[in-house]
């Protein structure tokens, strides 16, 4: 931490300013360089399938690896970055997932032992959880509950960024300079120079550069209280706030297993993209990385309207909006199913539409978790609803999907997402029975709102 610095009122404000778009730009370029390098290898999972003879259910291995070791790093990761420094714990595990990429881009033969894939695949998963939780972490200690919504929504959209990159640089031929593999090797070399920068921006709490906490700064602005003193130590954590706030806390646990069933959706289409529309459709690999890319960029639009309505249609509620676009992501998949292979566009508008529509739910389950719990465990409750998302869904998606289909077809593996739509309604709506139990004991908590609006909380 660096020693206290003292600001007229004046300064304090131009600095607020200047270091939060700071730290903002800081997380928004160290996720999306994450994400170049978390799940880049499903893009050539059909190579792997026709190089090295891999089946459905090892190619899912491969990629279950990466979810249930990043679902369990992300939980206890989430524990230990509440007592870290964010700048050094996000550089960390990005520097580390982004030489494993490097390596295999370098060295393609080593992807067809299967037992050291899975180590390292597992490994990178693990280095992948250092990513969220520092995140969070910043965002609470820099910006403000009633801001969060619309801040989160915008930099939630870093994924959807970095995980098209790599799409797009296949579809523009960029990364056959080095064969396949070059879709591993580039990816990783540019998630090095992000870490570089991401270090550079981020600063870990306002105290970390001599300003007060959020709250005293803008209850000063508002006139509510003088600020009295700066924020000079960190906020920990301890056994109480994680038995209080996280293992008793059953609205967590209704979003952790809703994220559960969003998440298994959510990866299961993207991670079988690739040899769905290879294998079923016909597409080429350059095509199919086109819609891989489109899938992602629709994404970045659906996260701010979603973001927004829960702010304003919804009044700052959470489950309304993620029912809502989950609701929509059954019927699109529905179509997506049955289209003809020669209706290429139609195709194409699906996966814009399920781009667009699966990523506000993923970004609002997030921000609920953060709205329910004290700063001190932040990062863990971020690690919580993860650990469920990705050790139970995004593995399921792989493994369990990747099973399915080699039993039953592509249809039983549909058959599947639709069902794991409408399981996420329903933990949503238990979101919502909490939601109006807490009302019945609190009636200032409804301040008049609409019954068509009153569900979800905070």
């Amino acid at each position: 931490m660096s020693a206290p610095q003292q600001y007229t009122q004046e300064q304090q404000d131009r600095a607020y300013s200047f270091y939060r778009a700071r730290v903002f730009l800081g997380i928004f370029l160290g996720y999306a360089g994450y994400y170049l390098v978390r799940k880049n290898i499903s893009l050539i999972i059909p190579e792997l399938e026709r190089t090295y003879g891999y089946s459905k259910y090892e190619q899912g291995l491969i990629l279950g690896a990466i979810s249930l070791c990043y679902g369990v790093s992300k939980f206890v990761m989430g524990w230990v970055s509440d007592r870290s420094n964010a700048k050094i714990f996000l550089t960390i595990g990005l520097v580390g997932s982004a030489l494993i990429s490097c390596f295999y881009g370098l060295y393609p033969a080593a992807l067809g032992s299967l037992y050291p894939v899975l180590f390292f695949m597992g490994l990178n998963g693990w280095l992948q959880g250092m990513g969220w939780p520092p995140c969070g972490r910043v965002m609470v200690h820099w910006f403000t509950p009633k801001e969060r919504g619309s801040k989160m929504a915008l930099w939630n959209i870093a994924h959807n960024l970095g995980q098209a990159v790599p799409a797009i640089l296949i579809s523009l031929g960029l990364c056959q300079v080095w064969g396949w593999s070059g879709v591993l090797l580039w990816p990783g070399v540019l998630a090095l120079i992000i870490a570089y920068l991401s270090f550079k921006l981020v600063e870990d709490t306002p105290a970390s550069v001599g300003l007060p906490s959020i709250e005293a700064y803008e209850s000063h602005n508002s006139g509510a209280v003088p600020v009295v003193g700066k924020e000079t130590k960190r906020i920990k954590a301890n056994k109480k706030d994680f038995k209080e706030h996280i293992l008793y806390n059953k609205q967590l646990w209704f979003l952790a297993l809703a994220n559960l069933f969003v998440y298994l959706t959510r990866y299961a289409i993207i991670d079988w993209l690739p040899s769905y529309l290879t294998q079923v459709r016909n597409f080429s690999l350059s095509s199919a990385s086109v819609s891989y890319s489109l899938y992602e960029l629709a994404g970045v639009a659906g996260t701010l309207l979603c973001g927004w309505m829960s702010d304003h249609l919804f009044q700052g509620r959470r489950a309304p909006a993620a029912i809502v676009f989950m609701l929509a992501v059954a019927m699109v998949l529905h179509v997506y199913w049955w289209l003809p292979s020669d209706y290429i566009l139609s195709i194409n508008l699906c996966l814009i539409l399920l781009g667009f529509l699966i990523y506000g739910p993923v970004m609002l389950i997030g921000l609920h978790a953060l709205d329910l719990v004290p700063k001190s465990v932040a990062g863990t409750a971020a690690g919580f609803t993860g650990l469920f998302g990705y050790v139970g869904g995004a593995t399921c998606a792989n493994t369990l999907f990747g099973w399915i289909v080699d039993l039953y077809g592509w249809n039983g593996g549909f058959y599947l997402l639709i069902f794991s739509c409408f399981c996420s309604i329903c933990c949503l709506l238990l979101v919502r029975e909490q939601r109006v139990v807490v009302e019945k004991k609190n009636p200032f908590l409804k301040k008049n709102i609409p019954l068509f609006i009153s569900f979800g909380v905070r």
